[in-house]
């Protein structure tokens, strides 16, 4: 019977651990939290949005797409539905959303504790792995403040990324990588927020509002998202943020100029909003600036607008010139930010860089530098 150790209990590790002891291994988890699945609990905000019906090579984020394709083709939603479905789990579609039909997604992490505990998973808590040793054909690992040394003749590392470290990742898996040979590609929080200069989005915070986020490096347009923006006290949130988020983090590493432009009304073009705009002004003479842009916007952002914009927003609308308006609804086509840095990995829903993929055998997820290491 062939021993295998999986550090991280987590979703992927416990996956793993499921997959390996049905074929026949014996499998022992290493996990640091005092719970297996921790991470799982605030998925989907408690909910657990288990997989997407309408999986993409293009939904994913790589510089080695051969990697994501060869994956998606060996395991896709439906492979992932049956997975589930032999753990016990219900599921219910809102789209093309999977979530447990219970709606809990403390009641997924117990589906699949109960499935290691009928397949006599050993399972370890509290165990902070800090040194793997390969000798011969074993693997040494030794776990922090601890005497005991766990050998194992396969090694599956998933031990998780730096985001949410709340939940317990903190990246030591990379070192452990490193130390068995693998090299990274710098670790930055992806799906995270972002934070610009300036001292206006302390008067903007709690906006929600569609808008398209296009991002510029080094005034080269480099990504672009559209959806539900949040504005911030100290930047922005929101999805499409999130999506373009991966491009800024990367460039600010590297010392690059990041830009943020924002269409804060994507549904009109730009002409389409000035003729609005002239024609209020002309039908509603005796109202001001201000006045005349009310449901266009949010009420809070439209004095920082005409602020923005040199505009008194007590000014008679009519007594504004063309010109003057054509200024404005360009300014709220291409509302600039100056982004200074993302929020910390602890804020990150995912990372990217870590091991290099180029490094894994995409078929197997096995190691190309090291053999019997997933």
């Amino acid at each position: 019977m062939r021993n295998i150790i999986v550090v991280g209990g987590g979703a992927s590790g416990m996956a793993a651990a499921i997959t390996a002891a049905r074929a026949g291994a014996d499998v022992t988890i290493l996990e640091q939290n005092d719970i297996l699945g921790k991470k799982i609990l605030s998925t989907g905000n408690g909910r657990c949005n288990l997989t997407n019906l309408n999986l993409k090579v293009s939904d994913y984020r790589s510089d080695h797409m051969q990697l994501i394709q060869d994956i998606l083709a060996f395991f896709d939603a439906q492979d992932a539905l049956d997975f589930f479905d032999s753990l016990g789990i219900f599921t219910k579609f809102r789209g093309d959303y999977v979530y447990p039909l219970c709606d809990q997604a403390s009641s997924v992490r117990d589906a699949f504790v109960n499935e290691l505990r009928r397949l006599n998973v050993h399972i370890v808590t509290g165990c902070h792995v800090e040194q793997i040793i390969r000798k011969k054909k074993e693997f040494h690992i030794y776990c922090k403040d601890s005497q005991a040394c766990y050998k194992a003749s396969a090694l599956i590392l998933a031990a998780g990324s730096k985001a949410s470290e709340i939940s317990g990742s903190d990246g030591s898996g990379y070192d452990l990588a490193k130390s068995l040979g693998h090299s990274l590609s710098p670790v930055v929080p992806a799906l995270v927020q972002l934070r610009a200069k300036g001292n206006v989005f302390k008067k903007l915070s709690g906006i929600r509002m569609n808008a398209t986020v296009s991002l510029y490096v080094d005034h080269k347009l480099t990504a672009q998202d559209t959806g539900e923006l949040q504005l911030t006290d100290y930047g922005i949130s929101g999805i499409p943020v999130f999506q373009i988020s991966r491009y800024a983090a990367k460039a600010l590493r590297t010392k690059n100029k990041v830009t943020v432009k924002l269409d804060l009304i994507p549904g009109l073009k730009e002409e389409e909003l000035l003729t609005e705009i002239l024609g209020r002004r002309m039908r509603w003479k005796q109202c001001t600036s201000q006045e005349i842009l009310n449901t266009l916007f949010p009420s809070k952002l439209i004095p920082v607008l005409l602020n923005e914009a040199n505009i008194p927003n007590k000014l008679w609308a009519e007594k504004l010139s063309e010109e003057k308006w054509a200024d404005f609804t360009k300014l709220c086509k291409e509302f600039e930010i100056q982004i200074t840095e993302t929020n910390p990995f602890g804020k990150a829903q995912v990372c990217a860089g870590g091991v290099r993929t180029e490094e894994i055998d995409s078929k197997t997820m096995e190691s190309t530098l090291v053999k019997d290491l997933y």
